[in-house]
């Protein structure tokens, strides 16, 4: 399968505006939080490693951007004006915005708690599907993000809607390897969802 973009979206109660010592404004927050679990998308769950993003940081060219849009540009590692690292929560980041009238609106829109999303878009270079089991919940597939490369992290004012064709695409193929792993096992499998229960969503 060729390597596809995806986006995820998270909002964060903590996306705020610091100033540093000169009083320029910087955007601090987290773009993913580790070990938790999302909303559905698309027939499955998802959840992320620490470490995932460790590769990427070091290697990749990665920007800040405004609702995901390249005309407006917050900030770019390479250039120092964006600063991304791991910590115990998950993906922290830190923006030196320019001094630019569409940074100076988001900034006001953040500062007033109009916009307190933030979501990133990345290439899966390597995860794992498995079962999850609760005595209290019916058997769900559960997607752990390992290892991938960020392409942008971005603040958001509408996250998009998760039950993409990309996601039910990575889906069906990945829970057809797993079912097909599980059989061989002779381990049950869930009654749902199914293959083709979810097929309509690529129409």
């Amino acid at each position: 399968m060729n390597p596809e973009i995806e986006r995820r979206n998270i909002e964060i109660t903590e996306l705020r505006v610091v100033s540093d010592e000169n009083k320029k404004p910087k955007i601090r927050g987290h773009a993913a939080v580790f070990n938790k679990l999302s909303e559905d998308l698309g027939g499955f769950r998802e959840k992320i490693d620490p470490g995932t993003f460790k590769g990427s940081i070091k290697k990749d060219d990665i920007r800040a951007l405004f609702n995901h849009d390249p005309n407006y540009v917050l900030g770019r590692n390479k250039a120092g004006t964006l600063k991304l690292s791991e910590d115990e929560l998950g993906l922290a980041i830190e923006i030196d915005p320019p001094d630019t009238s569409f940074a100076r609106d988001l900034i006001e829109s953040l500062n007033r708690g109009d916009i307190n999303q933030m979501s990133f878009r990345f290439i899966t270079v390597r995860d794992s599907w498995n079962y999850q089991e609760d005595d209290k919940k019916p058997k769900e597939v559960v997607r752990t993000l390992q290892e991938v490369r960020l392409q942008d992290i971005s603040p958001v004012t509408y996250p998009a809607y998760p039950q993409t064709s990309v996601a039910c695409r990575d889906y069906i193929s990945a829970l057809k390897e797993t079912q097909d792993k599980l059989g061989e096992k002779g381990l049950a499998q869930p009654a749902s969802p199914s293959l083709e229960s979810l097929k309509w969503k690529l129409r």
